[in-house]
């Protein structure tokens, strides 16, 4: 940290309090929002009358059909019996899920998972109601036909099985469904039989799917923040997502293998097993956290299913957990392109950091699961061993820094008659004697450098967890949520409605390492630059507005971590006798080669260069001036 760090930090903390000022939106920018809040308001109040209009329409058409079943089929000629029915409810049920169909659509209309709970412990339903559509539009002779509209006769039913059938004519449409134990994936086959002379195209059915995601979790900024629709291309590992900070529409005229809505920790995922989606047009909606929702997704989806053709079109439903092992399992029968890479769900961060959490840490988080139950510890032990891990690179930086240290009295002696101000010649003498002893001052930057990946890994792993999720250790009883011990009961900007405690213990430890810090590597800086404590303070304080929404478990990760670090170089500094490293170092430097130059005397060289031709220049332009 020196003067020109200094002043960079605190130009970067200007420009985030100039930014949060200008930022602020006027009085006219606030009536433009709450106007066009209405009109948001106004367009789902006409939707939602439109859809009770269609609701109202559709039961007087059923009541006409019933009424007259002539003139019904002069309106829906063959498709006219399927307008008219009893609504029924098939359930199928496992250990693991409960999918409830209607057979007025014959699509699942309710799926709850059975184990897992919502933060306020209520049963957790993925979809249900008119949250959820699923729906074919079906290209009849001179009509456009949906099946949400069609009742379907069940047959075959089990706890695991059921065949909705639609006759049209001397055709059939099925819909067959099976849900295997033990497991999160529910089949899907869409069978054709005799249904060319019905329909007018050999065009790809239109899939209409939406969904509506509830909030599931505490924070629903937070949850927000995870929640995503993605795709995967067909014939490709490539995994895309809409983004999740806005309303976001995309039309993928690439086929694709399939197409999730995911929240935090959860997802609905179709998949086509053999013939792709040949186009989608995708969209995603923020909703009002106040209405209970975060996301609204929808996908227009050419399904492959040919209504013309005798034949049986395969896909799979995914209801479940976004957890990294079981969704890596589905991909263990399979090779290449074909891999569905669910596991892509997860957003593990970018490339580099996704393989160290792929490698290091998801294995070593998943070996401690496998014998202790207390997450807590989980993420302790996670913590010990993480710094075990880095240990070589925090000795390698920390050494760099003693060796710094102490030469401290040796450039003291060197820089004492230089004045102050000529910045340039103490910083020429204080290198030429760090190249003389062989220290490097950028060997402690390269090892920190090195371990940053596993810390920035870290970082996007916790979030992510949902083995953490509904976990209590000590008072935070939800190890995937923040753990407030104080609501405020308003929203305070870049701050929230409450203070997690994980969050104020590790802004205090900071604080307090900080200070440790600067003690243990004080090489002067501390008192020619006074400001840098200040600054060295302020930054534990921002990341307390930064991470106190954050899941208690990164929180609780990074406060034991400091604690780690403050005791490791507690114990590092006790072994470390600065006069007895000054020693070696000089009689290292006297058996040093004069000739030989290392990496600090050619940056040296190169600065040199760098000041000679700086000082050349000012020369020459002084002498121009002159002669004007």
């Amino acid at each position: 940290m020196d003067k020109n760090t200094i002043t960079g930090f605190s130009l970067i903390f200007l420009v985030i309090l100039a930014f949060s000022f200008f930022s602020s939106p006027s009085q006219e920018q606030l009536e433009a929002q709450r106007r066009y809040n209405d009109s948001v308001a106004k367009v789902a109040k006409l939707a939602e009358y439109e859809a009770r209009q269609n609701k109202e329409n559709m039961a007087a058409a059923d009541s006409m059909m019933k009424a007259n079943p002539d003139s019904a089929k002069a309106i829906y000629g063959d498709f006219a019996q399927a307008f008219s029915g009893k609504n029924q409810t098939v359930v199928l049920e496992n250990n693991l899920i409960k999918v409830e169909f209607e057979s007025k659509g014959a699509a699942p209309a309710k799926v709850t998972l059975k184990e897992h709970l919502t933060y306020d412990k209520q049963p957790l339903v993925l979809f249900e109601g008119e949250d959820h559509r699923f729906d074919f539009e079906l290209p009849a002779n001179g009509k456009l036909i949906h099946s949400e509209d069609l009742y379907f006769i069940p047959s075959s039913v089990t706890d695991s099985t059921v065949s909705f059938r639609l006759i049209v004519g001397k055709g059939s449409l099925v819909f067959d469904y099976k849900l295997p134990a033990n497991s999160y994936m529910l089949d899907f086959d869409v069978t054709t039989v005799g249904l060319k002379p019905y329909f007018s195209s050999s065009n790809s059915t239109t899939l209409n799917w939406q969904s509506r995601i509830s909030k599931k979790e505490r924070s629903a900024t937070f949850e927000s923040r995870y929640a995503s629709l993605s795709y995967k291309y067909f014939n490709d590992t490539d995994v895309d997502d809409l983004s999740s900070q806005g309303n976001d529409e995309q039309e993928v005229s690439k086929s694709l293998h399939w197409v999730a809505f995911k929240d935090q920790y959860f997802s609905e995922v179709l998949i086509s097993k053999v013939e792709p989606f040949s186009k989608a047009n995708l969209s995603s909606s923020v909703q009002d956290p106040e209405s209970g929702y975060i996301q609204k997704y929808k996908a227009v989806l050419n399904s492959g299913i040919d209504l013309t053709t005798d034949k049986k079109t395969e896909f799979t439903f995914f209801f479940g957990p976004n957890k990294y092992n079981l969704l890596c399992s589905y991909d263990d029968n399979l090779k290449g392109d074909n891999q569905l890479k669910l596991n892509k769900l997860i957003p593990l961060g970018w490339a580099l950091f996704r393989w160290v959490n792929q490698l290091i840490v998801i294995p070593i988080f998943n070996f401690l699961e496998s014998f202790i139950s207390n997450y807590g510890v989980i993420i302790l032990l996670l913590t010990l061993i993480i710094k075990l891990l880095l240990f070589p690179f925090t000795y390698k930086s920390f050494m760099s820094q003693a060796k710094m240290r102490a030469l401290k009295p040796e450039i003291d002696k060197l820089t004492k008659d230089i004045p102050a101000e000529n910045t340039m010649e103490r910083s020429r003498v204080t290198m030429d004697l760090y190249s003389k002893t062989g220290v490097n001052p950028m060997g402690g930057c390269f090892p920190m450098l090195l371990s940053m990946p596993v810390l920035i890994a870290v970082f996007t792993f916790f979030p992510t967890a949902i083995e953490l999720r509904g976990h209590s250790f000590l008072w935070a009883d939800d190890l995937s949520a923040y753990d407030s011990i104080l609501d405020f009961g308003v929203n305070i900007p870049f701050f929230g409605d409450h203070i997690s405690l994980f969050c104020l213990l590790m802004t205090a430890t900071n604080i307090v390492y900080s200070k440790f810090n600067m003690q243990m590597s004080d090489t002067g800086a501390n008192q020619q630059m006074p400001m840098m404590k200040y600054m060295m303070y302020l930054m534990p304080v921002m990341f307390m507005f930064i991470f106190n929404d954050y899941a208690s478990g990164l929180t609780y990760y990074y406060f034991i971590s400091l604690l780690i670090t403050i005791a490791t170089t507690f114990i590092m500094r006790s072994f470390v006798d600065d006069e007895e490293l000054l020693r070696k170092i000089q009689e290292k430097a006297a058996k040093r080669p004069a000739d030989k130059k290392g990496m600090m005397a050619r940056w040296q060289e190169m600065q040199q260069e760098m000041i000679r031709k700086q000082q050349e220049a000012m020369r020459q332009q002084q002498e121009m001036n002159k002669n004007k």
